[in-house]
């Protein structure tokens, strides 16, 4: 089979599958990005982009101009297909893998000998498997992997994602990557895919210890920061500055405790442990455990909120809850990113909107408008207007363009400080 992959399509134009997608162009492949998002599509084609990540306009730009990128929602013959859908829980945290399935299933018509498919798509342990299995079910013509020996006709190979929000671009060249193939042949093959950009190792393994590499990952982050947040219950039961804690304690040489927050977003970190503890739920205790401390922050936040808000009408003699305005600063999972996906910060200002009888703000710099979903009776504002109008301010994510603000400002508000940005 050729390593020489001159047409590549890209299944998931989101914030990892668009990226990927526009570094392949860069290197003067033919890309094909297919979605089923019409608005994403069209938003690709004429040469722009539908999500906020630094490069990434320009990159894509120039690649559509340049005819080596263009997006459809239809798959099309190619010679190298990745897949970067999402994978949710539903349930019991139960995963949800249609996604992927859909994904293969859309494409197994327009397969053909010597193709090779990459799942991106983080995903419970044994999915790429099942992704062969998917694509066997519509293509009986076609040979897939199976075994670690088998010669097939398509190679089917497993290479999650490892890059930070903000700067997708630059980790996408410069990480290492983890490829994991049903079989030798298929990792190779999928090494010399990644070669055409990334400039990072690409270390072989197999599909199922690649699969479990990334919800380690992820699952090592969450149970650190669960620790962190942990401490701050602890700190704010006992009277502690927890921020001042924290900086004390990692004066020690071998110590580096992470910030506390108020829960824990995005796409990875917030989903991929359940995974495990799904596979494994007797043994992952400590990943169950974090995964719960940190899903429980958000209700302690709004606590909180309410406590605050408590103590500003003690204060004020004759005000009623609905005289209080709250405003909540920050939506994003993390800073200076636009990127709303499992925000703690979303699920408190829903919570403070739902049940808050006064007026509730959302100060959000990088969205323009709000999700139609969960947010009613929340209201999407500037910051300058939201410091003028708050009574109790929920400072849920440290955006750049808070910190630009005079500290004055806030003088004779009540402070709900969930992430440090006062400390």
């Amino acid at each position: 089979m050729s390593n020489t992959f001159d047409f590549i399509a890209m299944v998931g134009l989101g914030y990892i599958g668009l990226p990927t997608a526009a570094m392949f162009a860069s290197r003067k492949k033919m890309v094909l990005g297919i979605d089923i998002n019409q608005h994403a599509v069209d938003t690709i084609n004429n040469g722009q982009t539908h999500i906020i990540e630094p490069e990434l306009d320009m990159i894509v730009g120039a690649a559509v101009q340049q005819g080596y990128l263009k997006a459809s929602t239809t798959p099309q013959p190619a010679d190298a297909f990745l897949i970067a859908v999402p994978t949710p829980f539903r349930g019991d945290h139960e995963p949800d893998v249609t996604y992927v399935e859909a994904a293969a299933r859309s494409i197994a018509p327009v397969l053909k000998k010597g193709d090779l498919v990459i799942l991106e798509s983080t995903s419970p342990v044994g999915t790429t498997e099942r992704l062969a299995t998917w694509l066997a079910e519509v293509r009986p013509d076609l040979k897939f992997p199976v075994g670690p020996d088998d010669v097939a006709d398509v190679n089917i190979a497993y290479c999650p994602e490892r890059v930070l929000p903000g700067k997708v671009i630059h980790e996408l060249v410069v990480n290492d990557r983890i490829i994991g193939g049903i079989t030798r042949s298929c990792s190779a093959r999928a090494i010399a895919l990644y070669k055409i950009f990334v400039e990072g190792e690409c270390i072989e393994t197999d599909s199922r210890t690649a699969e479990m590499c990334k919800l380690t990952e992820n699952s090592f982050r969450d149970v650190n920061i669960a620790f962190a947040n942990e401490l701050s219950l602890i700190c704010d039961k006992l009277g502690i500055n927890v921020w001042e804690l924290i900086s004390l304690a990692n004066r020690h040489p071998r110590v580096n405790i992470l910030r506390p927050g108020p829960g824990v977003g995005g796409h990875c970190i917030a989903v991929d442990p359940w995974f495990i503890v799904h596979s494994a739920p007797e043994q992952a205790r400590i990943i169950r455990s974090a995964r719960e401390v940190n899903d429980s922050k958000p209700h302690w936040v709004v606590d909180k909120v309410n406590a605050e808000i408590t103590k500003y009408l003690c204060a004020h003699d004759g005000w009623t809850a609905s005289d209080v305005t709250v405003a909540c600063f920050g939506l994003a999972f993390k800073p200076d990113i636009d990127d709303l996906r499992e925000s703690p910060a979303v699920d408190i200002a829903a919570a403070i909107g739902k049940a808050h009888p006064g007026q509730v703000i959302a100060v959000e710099p990088n969205i323009s408008a709000l999700p139609p979903a969960s947010m009613h009776g929340v209201e999407l504002c500037g910051t300058d207007d939201a410091i003028a109008a708050a009574h109790v301010v929920v400072m849920l994510v440290p955006h750049k363009a808070f910190r630009e603000v005079p500290s004055n400002l806030f003088d004779g508000k009540a402070i709900v400080d969930a992430c440090g940005f006062f400390a």
